[in-house]
């Protein structure tokens, strides 16, 4: 399956605007070039007074020179007329340097007292000034389509006059929860019926991966009622989560199959076997199984890549990983491959003795799992295996562009 969806790729969704503050960790849909220089004046890099550096030339300590100091530049209140020979203006950091001058003595390497300034170090000409279009010059590109924004990258855009950048859209994929036996979140269990936990973890985990879920009520299990959710057109890519095996009442293969095509359904992998990927108009359509442990690990193998592909995002990897030895034994079936709940210490890993695909408890007793192959019968004890870890999601990461 992992290969098929690897020869399928899906392009990155359109582009969206969004106000700048809301542009972190979205990827960049157009270049970001700048209409102006930063600074656009030269500008004071220290605090301290604004000098011809020549006139400061010879000065010590125990030699200071003097000069008098004739007004004061502040940032955004510029120092306003001309700076004779032999004066001075006191200048903070960020304030436009008077034209007459060319240097910035450093406050420690004078003293200000009565409107005269004793300069004891000298100041090279264009020392602790910084030039127009220091940072950034009129016409450059300061950020490239396909960049993950950071919070440094939208300082840098704001700098310039940017409001809004022009980002990937975050993919809406639409979560279709079926079974007649499920009650909506916030319900109590009552009797035979359960509450449907795979929504709002699918939506979390669609959130993680910078997509936008779209969510409703469990479905009934009714044919006519499942098709029309699917074909629905307001999903960049769609969610089944239960029905998906082949018993009386999973209907989301044959349906797929009936109004796109199921390209694959059924894989070698404990838990999660009745996993299905297909189409219809275009968009994928993921069938999930309704047991929780298996519907997460078949959405963080299959479905995950997908969505973060479609915002832009390279598709992997979904957590952290170390690498430890095993303090007991594990078994599989060759051919099988086998997601295993286990627990992490800092220095081994200990398999959880469970196998339960329902048992939802068991990937909250664990730190994260591993995967037994499917050409292995298992693992001894001292075996050394690489674990994801479920608190550990690494940050998402922009495509190569």
């Amino acid at each position: 399956v992992l290969g098929w969806l690897e020869a399928h790729p899906l392009p990155p969704v359109s582009a969206t605007r969004v106000a700048i503050d809301d542009a972190v960790g979205r990827v960049l849909a157009v270049p970001v070039s700048s209409r102006v220089n930063v600074p656009p004046y030269r500008r004071a890099a220290m605090d301290g007074w604004a000098v011809r550096g020549e006139e400061t030339f010879g000065a010590t300590p125990a030699a200071p020179l003097d000069l008098e100091v004739i007004g004061v530049a502040l940032p955004g209140t510029p120092f306003e007329g001309e700076v004779p020979r032999g004066k001075a203006v006191r200048i903070m950091t960020g304030a436009q340097v008077p034209d007459d001058t060319d240097a910035v003595l450093r406050a420690e390497h004078g003293a200000e007292q009565a409107g005269r300034l004793e300069v004891r170090e000298p100041v090279a000409p264009a020392r602790h000034v910084a030039a127009p279009g220091e940072d950034v010059r009129a016409g450059s590109d300061v950020l490239k389509a396909g960049r993950l924004l950071r919070p440094q990258d939208v300082a840098l855009a704001a700098s310039i006059g940017y409001g809004e950048l022009e980002v990937v859209r975050a993919p809406r994929v639409r979560i279709l929860t079926t079974g007649d036996e499920l009650l909506p979140a916030g319900a109590m269990p009552d009797g035979v019926r359960i509450v449907d936990s795979n929504t709002p973890m699918l939506r979390a985990l669609i959130k993680r991966d910078g997509g936008e879920p779209m969510s409703a009520p469990p479905l009934a299990d009714r044919r006519e009622v499942v098709r029309e959710a699917l074909l629905g057109e307001d999903a960049d890519l769609v969610l089944v989560s239960g029905g998906s095996s082949v018993g009386q009442e999973d209907h989301a293969p044959s349906l797929v199959a009936e109004l796109g095509t199921l390209d694959w359904h059924g894989v070698a992998m404990r838990p999660a076997s009745p996993t299905g990927v297909g189409r219809i108009g275009g968009r994928l359509v993921f069938l999930l199984p309704g047991n929780p442990v298996s519907c997460l690990s078949a959405y963080d193998t299959f479905a995950a890549p997908q969505v973060r592909r479609l915002g832009g995002y390279t598709p992997g990897p979904i957590y952290n990983e170390v690498e430890a030895p095993l303090t007991r034994a594990i078994s599989s079936v060759l051919g099988r491959q086998d997601y295993v709940r286990a627990t992490y210490d800092g220095k081994a890993i200990t398999p959880l003795m469970v196998t339960g695909a329902s048992i939802l408890s068991s990937t909250v007793r664990a730190q994260g799992y591993f995967w037994v192959p499917a050409p292995s019968e298992g693992y001894p004890e001292g075996a050394r295996v690489r674990m994801a870890l479920y608190d550990a999601p690494p940050a998402r990461q922009a495509r190569p562009s």
